[in-house]
């Protein structure tokens, strides 16, 4: 009995492990008290949404080959909205200008409200084999929503980067977070 419990344990973590080798890792995540849900689907429904890279998450690469082979990957991973990620800075920008600012390999110590902003922009070295991300959702000069997310990758055509978005995305554009929710109040 024990015997047949032993192989079974190990015959699943066997199973497990080409799942293991393709999940991304999801850091910490922060949603400002403005963030809501709402306002992100009707930003973003059936538009095009503004995508900004910054850094080379593999610089061995040209930085147009990573944000070529990474537009494919995000568009495939795409949260719920039917929205269209784009590079292009919309004319004349919109107001509120909603985008979202992905850092590779960014300082450990960068925070988002400057990112959207504009105003730091701090790097650390890559290490090579991994792909890193600090994705930052903006609006205006101000930041809605974050986290991080790392994954094995050997390009920026690897399948483990659109593995990664699918988890990213859902976590950055949480559906979960509302800010009136807990406003539910009924008049008589």
């Amino acid at each position: 009995m024990r015997f047949t419990r032993r192989i079974t344990a190990a015959l699943s973590a066997l199973a497990a492990l080409p799942a293991l080798a393709l999940a991304a890792t999801i850091g910490g995540t922060y949603y400002a008290p403005q963030y809501d849900y709402r306002e992100f689907w009707a930003a973003t429904d059936n538009k095009p949404f503004q995508v900004v890279l910054e850094g080379n998450p593999f610089p061995g690469t040209d930085p147009a080959t990573v944000a070529r082979d990474l537009l494919p990957a995000m568009q495939a991973a795409k949260p719920q909205p039917a929205l269209t990620f784009t590079y292009n800075r919309p004319s004349p920008p919109p107001s509120p200008d909603y985008r979202l600012v992905l850092v590779f390999d960014p300082a450990l110590n960068l925070n988002a409200d400057p990112v959207c902003a504009g105003t730091d922009m701090r790097f650390r070295p890559s290490k090579p084999g991994r792909f890193y991300v600090y994705a930052i959702y903006c609006r205006n000069d101000r930041m809605l929503s974050y986290t991080t997310a790392w994954t094995d990758a050997t390009g920026p055509a690897d399948p483990r980067i659109e593995r990664l978005f699918r988890e990213l995305f859902p976590v950055v554009f949480n559906d979960q977070q509302t800010r009136w929710a807990e406003l539910d109040v009924h008049y008589f």
